[in-house]
């Protein structure tokens, strides 16, 4: 079951932020680098960066990151500055400048 994505503030700020987006496996494939800087508007949320990356990725990030309904997907694991976002909180985890986000694949055991 996929999570639900925070509220949607507009993307445009006279004072904004950068943080470092890692991406790994597909997904780096689908962005075409394992690193950018996504630049938000300050207070940018967690569930608001995911959107300027489906913005700016299109179609193949959205549907690799979120299901049908648009909530995203429940497999995925969010990294800010090494901690997850569940131990915080959540989409809803509110950015700043210089963090980092790495989104994560299922990681399988064996």
């Amino acid at each position: 079951m996929g999570r639900e994505i925070g509220g949607s503030r507009s993307m445009v700020s006279a004072s904004g932020i950068h943080v470092t987006v890692k991406f790994f496996a597909l997904l780096r494939e689908i962005v075409g680098a394992w690193r950018v800087k996504l630049p938000l508007p300050e207070g940018a949320t967690v569930g608001e960066a995911l959107k300027a990356l489906a913005q700016q990725y299109g179609q193949r990030f959205r549907d690799y990151v979120y299901d049908e309904e648009g909530r995203v997907r429940g497999h995925l694991i969010f990294l800010i500055n090494g901690e997850s976002i569940k131990a915080l909180r959540g989409f809803e985890t509110v950015l700043r400048e210089g963090d980092t986000l790495v989104i994560l694949p299922p990681v399988g055991g064996g």
